[in-house]
């Protein structure tokens, strides 16, 4: 049987893509995909992030995709998402209290902790659109 190798990416709809790429650069480091570019004075719909590991996380100007996408190569089917979604990046045990500084450092509130019956801890703060993000340290799950 066949099997999927790793989550590729993930994808978030938000308010305002240049405020949302604004927060993830700051508060997590990450950093925009190059390639993507965007009309001079059109408001940017759309923003591939990487995050380490060879995943990336999307980035869409809500309703900018609930249409199908026409390209060169192919076709996108539409897509779109609403509410308060969730997402979890891994980080290490050894730097719980250096991110927990770190958020303190940019304004970002810690709305939720929890430490895990497998060991690790997992620190919950909200996005610009509100968001759930998860830090979650090894012990969360049985594959990590």
């Amino acid at each position: 049987m066949t099997s999927v190798s790793r989550l590729l990416e993930t994808a978030l709809y938000v308010d305002d893509v240049d405020r949302s790429c604004e927060f993830y650069q700051r508060v997590l480091g990450l950093r925009p995909l190059s390639g993507v570019t965007t009309k001079e004075g059109a408001t940017r719909a759309f923003q591939p992030l990487n995050v380490p590991g060879g995943q990336v996380l999307l980035l869409f100007l809500k309703g900018s995709t609930t249409t199908t996408a026409v390209l060169p190569g192919g076709t996108i089917p539409r897509h779109d998402g609403n509410g308060r979604l969730h997402l979890a990046f891994a980080i290490s045990g050894d730097d719980l209290d250096a991110w927990r500084k770190c958020l303190q450092s940019h304004g970002v509130s810690i709305e939720g902790e929890v430490k895990w019956p497998r060991g690790g801890t997992s620190l919950y703060f909200r996005d610009p659109d509100g968001h759930l993000v998860e830090l979650a340290t090894p012990g969360l799950w049985s594959t990590y």
